[in-house]
């Protein structure tokens, strides 16, 4: 008997020494096992690829710290997780928690101040309870440092009006990977990359175009080219950006562009198909718009795409004020919705990395795109389009404010999902294929260049709106709002994310922009249900467990009488 007690006595001291043993040494390593069915715990190889590269300390602050609701709470243990990711791939990462709002009145003050320095702003969380409501600030922010460089990250997305909480963090969680590693690589990359903006026939001014350039400017070289100037384009320059040209491109400038494309250039196409914007429509009652001289409708066509000669219009659109009457000598006005600005919101079946987990995008006077089958191969992907109560209206067209006067005849609105937005990747057939004259042909020869009929693999986007770039600007003021910036919703619409989301895929190889599409699903509690169901839960929960610990002990004391009794 007491053999059989010390051998089991010895048994269990050597499971607890092995379990102690295992739990010090996995203490000095992180490492998990991903069964969840979204993988939301797997890192792609693409940043794997770019911590593992990290030579130096990666310090992280993150500034979400201290109590927060349930939602905030598990957007800060996804930053937890996903940086201990990170250290478990290189041992340079390491991070550090604050809550700069803990300490006396003055401390939390002098800290505000340091952060506002810094470009840090906090956001005024409302907390909602069963019974009340209550207001809190709340820094959901991270700097990273990395040889001597900064970078600030937000974790929180923005909350487009009508959107759940709930599903804005549930974005902000499926970006953060994106976000963390995009923000490593831009401290990590030494040479810029170069993009140009054409000019000289009527595209936006710099001052229009100015917050997309300088946010560009941040993390490649940017500059403006003239195609008269030159009779090729460097390919040093790696995406050339047409925005809202209004005069007409000559065969020759279309000719270097062909080329451009013939040897891998990628290109951002931002096209107004037709004349109107809302100043044609102050100055006069009403207005026929009529195509802009492009002389670009052949390229594009020979590319894939056809931008129809219409303008979309769409019940989900941006509002503008309409004047309703006199009150006194001050015109009254009411905020109605304008369908020829269209809010396009990628769908929820659209996980391309440029447009997921994008809020809407304001565009104004867009024109729907057709796809064409070309020669060669190449892949078409509508990443935008409007919503399923949309319209068309083909030039000619008498356009006025009098329809914001009358309800919308909503059974006119029966052509869904215009794309506005497409991506065409592939090898591209020339326009000039069998159409070189001895002229082109003896300016190529004086440059060392071949003519090429078809193209390396590249790609580009055609967007039917040049608007969709200009940021707002008031000349009398001197004032510029950010791009996407709407003066009279005063919302800040997700333009220049999906500009800049275009222009890294365009530009990058490195697969990190697929980051973006990770999806985590939201699993989220019906609290009706909950609570309705309180107690049958709280004693499966806690009662269960106590039962079968009884029901386990009894079976055991039994056993034990029978063997030993």
């Amino acid at each position: 008997m007491s053999s059989v007690r010390n051998k089991s006595l010895f048994q269990v001291l050597v499971i607890t020494g092995i379990l102690i043993c295992l739990n010090i040494v996995g203490s000095f390593f992180y490492s998990h096992l991903d069964l969840t069915e979204d993988g939301r715990f797997s890192l792609t190889p693409a940043t794997k690829s770019q911590i593992s590269n990290l030579d130096d300390i990666l310090y992280v602050e993150v500034f979400l710290d201290g109590e927060f609701p349930a939602g905030f709470t598990r957007l800060r243990n996804s930053v937890q997780d996903l940086l201990d990711d990170f250290r478990s791939l290189n041992g340079n990462v390491e991070y550090q928690f604050v809550n700069p709002l803990v300490g006396s009145a003055e401390e939390i003050r002098q800290t505000q101040e340091a952060l506002q320095k810094r470009g840090i702003y906090p956001v005024d969380l409302i907390v909602k309870d069963d019974a009340e409501s209550s207001e809190k600030l709340v820094y959901p922010v991270a700097f990273l440092r990395y040889k001597g460089r900064e970078r600030l990250v937000k974790l929180l997305e923005n909350q487009t009006p009508g959107t759940p909480q709930q599903v804005v963090l549930n974005n902000s969680v499926s970006l953060l990977e994106y976000k963390f590693t995009n923000a490593v690589k831009k401290m990590q990359t030494i040479s810029k990359q170069k993009i140009a903006f054409t000019e000289g026939h009527g595209e936006l001014f710099p001052y229009e175009s100015a917050d997309f350039e300088n946010s560009l400017s941040e993390f490649y070289d940017v500059a403006r080219l003239n195609l008269d100037s030159i009779t090729v384009i460097d390919q040093q320059i790696r995406l050339l950006v047409v925005a809202r040209p209004r005069g007409q491109f000559s065969e020759k400038q279309k000719f270097v562009i062909d080329q451009y494309v013939m040897n891998g250039g990628r290109i951002l196409w931002l096209i107004d198909k037709l004349s109107i914007g809302m100043d044609s429509l102050k100055n006069a009652p009403e207005y026929i718009p009529v195509d802009y001289p492009l002389n670009l409708d052949d390229l594009l066509f020979k590319y894939g795409i056809r931008i129809q000669p219409n303008l979309v219009l769409d019940l989900q659109c941006s509002k503008i004020p309409l004047p309703v009457g006199m009150v006194g000598n001050q015109p009254q006005y009411d905020m109605r919705g304008w369908y020829y600005n269209p809010i396009i919101v990628p769908g929820l079946d659209n996980d391309h990395p440029i447009v997921n987990n994008l809020d809407g995008i304001d565009f104004s006077f867009a024109s729907s795109i057709d796809t064409i089958r070309t020669k060669t191969n190449v892949k078409k992907t509508i990443l935008l389009k409007t919503s399923e109560y949309s319209r068309v209206q083909f030039s000619p067209m008498r356009i006025s404010l009098e329809i914001l006067r009358y309800p919308p005849e909503k059974d006119k609105f029966n052509k869904p999902n215009q794309p506005v937005a497409v991506l065409l990747e592939g090898e591209f057939p020339s326009l000039y294929e069998n159409r070189v004259t001895a002229q082109m042909h003896a300016g190529l020869k004086e440059l060392n260049q071949a003519f090429k009929a078809s193209s390396k693999r590249t790609k580009m986007l055609v967007v039917s709106d040049g608007d969709v770039a200009r940021n707002y600007v008031n000349l009398a003021k001197k004032e510029l709002k950010p791009l996407g910036y709407n003066q009279y919703e005063r919302y800040t619409f997700a333009n220049k994310d999906f500009l800049m989301n275009a222009v890294e895929y365009l530009i990058e190889n490195d697969g990190l922009i697929a980051s973006r599409s990770k999806e985590v699903k939201l699993r989220m509690l019906n609290k009706q249900k909950a609570s309705a169901e309180k107690v049958k839960w709280q004693l499966i929960n806690i009662g269960m467990p106590l039962l079968l610990l009884g029901l386990f002990g009894f079976v055991w004391f039994w056993v034990r009488r029978r063997r030993y009794g």
